[in-house]
């Protein structure tokens, strides 16, 4: 049964979020944020506790995107591993990208406990390989991570350790990341705008950021000067910037929950609670709800959403956990992620004033709320950190505006392809 809400579990469970009203007409502010998933929410969070008067704008209502929609894991690292990005942009750049991960960690963490945001917040995930390939390459990485940059969090897992850890079989090992977590992703989303607005910031729905002219953000119902303007649409960013089209390309991601999976099953399926995902290219990633549900979410699609959801999802599930052949979806959804081509973050600057940040490629939950955080020091005068991002080359994904699609379809195919046989 997929819910007329369209964020699925998430909107059915959310606490609930008082409505923000849609921009009354022309107004000024220091920073103009375009976006109100995590990025914009915690630029405009971070901007307003340093005094700035900062307005935010989202085209639809806050966590609608992405943010409200997503599994709620948060990763150590990026979709890069450390040794890949020592050798792609030398040592210490590369540490100094980990610094920012983890800070970005810390980031959601800290913000969780001193706003006091109910979001069902736990530690641990499990980094699951699907073949013996895979598993050497999480046991390099695990060692690099041990020995040169004394990250003592990430273990590695056997054949016994991981079957033990989340009821199944299906898995030669895997690599236990005592630093990652989960939470709820839409309760996290409406708890980071709550705390925006009560450090001052105003938040505008259904407010929708038609283009940007010099110093001017351009909606229906009116014009926003600001002095900064902070673009965190990520998958969208191309919609009011249509110079990032070529950096940016989404694809669609499937999610179902289960119905509450009863005290026997709920005990039995991940007795660690930690949150999984597979090491795929177009991967598996899956957790336990606070409510005793499975949250479940597997392939993906570049052009169009499947009218029944669960039926796509439902055969991944049930080959981890044969055993909820009777347990039924109560929720299906999908949700945009943006991708870039190099699959790392991709900040910078348009003219003097637009600054951006998108495309976590999947690391969005911690990578996110840091980027707001970089963002609003950018803004503020201090870009050293944000900068960290900025001098990572991006890569245009090739093909120009009609063959992009096509282009990025057959990649995720060959993807697929290596997934099943390699």
């Amino acid at each position: 049964m997929t819910p007329p809400a369209p964020q699925g579990y998430y909107a059915a469970t959310a606490r609930p979020a008082t409505p923000c009203p849609a921009i009354p007409g022309d107004q000024r502010a220091d920073a103009c944020v375009i976006g109100g998933g995590y990025t914009g929410l915690s630029a405009a969070l971070h901007l307003a506790e340093s005094g700035a008067r900062v307005i935010l704008l989202e085209a639809e209502r806050i966590g609608y995107a992405a943010s409200g929609r997503n599994g709620g894991q948060i990763h150590s690292g990026y979709r890069k591993s450390q040794a890949e990005l020592e050798q792609w942009l030398g040592k210490q750049h590369a540490r100094d990208l980990w610094d920012l991960a983890q800070e970005a960690k810390a980031t959601v963490r800290g913000l969780v406990e001193r706003h006091e945001i109910a979001c069902a917040l736990k530690n641990g995930l499990i980094i699951a390989a699907h073949n013996a390939q895979a598993l050497n390459a999480l046991a390099d990485e695990t060692a690099h991570l041990n020995a040169e940059y004394g990250y003592g969090d990430v273990r590695m897992l056997d054949a016994a350790e991981i079957a033990a850890q989340l009821s199944t079989g299906v898995y030669p090992g895997g690599q236990l990341d005592a630093g990652g977590g989960h939470l709820h992703a839409l309760d996290y989303a409406r708890g980071l705008a709550s705390a925006a607005e009560k450090a001052g910031a105003l938040l505008f729905e259904h407010s929708q950021a038609l283009r940007i002219e010099g110093n001017k953000v351009i909606c229906a119902q009116g014009t926003i000067t600001a002095d900064r303007i902070l673009l965190a649409c990520d998958a969208f960013s191309a919609s009011v910037a249509p110079q990032l089209a070529p950096y940016i390309a989404h694809v669609e991601s499937f999610i179902v929950a289960t119905a509450p999976l009863g005290e026997f099953l709920r005990r039995r399926l991940i007795p660690s609670d930690a949150a999984v995902a597979d090491t795929r290219h177009v991967l598996d990633y899956y957790r336990k709800s606070a409510d005793g549900r499975l949250l479940f979410a597997g392939r993906e699609s570049y052009f169009s959403v499947p009218k029944d959801i669960a039926s796509v999802v439902r055969p991944r599930m049930l080959r981890v956990f044969p055993t909820l052949q009777d347990i039924p979806i109560e929720y299906a959804w999908s949700g945009t992620v943006g991708i870039t081509r190099t699959r790392m973050p991709h900040f910078g600057r348009i003219g003097e004033r637009l600054l951006f940040a998108h495309g976590y490629s999947g690391h969005g939950v911690a990578l996110a709320t840091l980027g707001g955080k970089l963002l609003a020091e950018a803004a503020m005068g201090k870009p050293e950190r944000f900068d960290v991002f900025a001098k990572v080359p991006a890569k245009k994904f090739p093909g120009g505006a009609l063959l992009r699609k096509p282009l990025v379809t057959a990649a995720l195919l060959w993807y697929k392809f290596q997934d099943r046989y390699f």
